[in-house]
């Protein structure tokens, strides 16, 4: 077994891929990252969630919420960016 700490950066990324590889061919690749992106904020479960996580509101409701809730996040992103980049010059 060669010890982690001899391994080039290089190597251990190529090592690394390739174990992520023969871990997806195993278990499905939509299986092993279901999770990521259910929590992902571009998803569109996880505003639905955020907004309404008991399910009381009606569909039509939950998805109005959902969508102004997202825009927000991804507005204020915006908005953070554009200080940064001001900033920055």
């Amino acid at each position: 077994m060669v010890l982690v700490s001899k391994l080039s950066p290089t190597s251990r990324s190529l090592r690394g891929r390739i174990g992520a590889y023969a871990a997806f061919a195993k278990h499905g690749r939509d299986k092993m990252t279901a999770a990521a992106r259910a929590a992902n904020p571009s998803a569109d479960s996880y505003w639905l969630d955020k907004v309404d996580p008991e399910r009381a509101l009606p569909e039509n409701e939950r998805l109005v919420r959902a969508g102004d809730a997202k825009r927000s996040y991804f507005a204020g992103l915006a908005l953070k960016s554009a200080q940064a980049r001001k900033r920055a010059t």
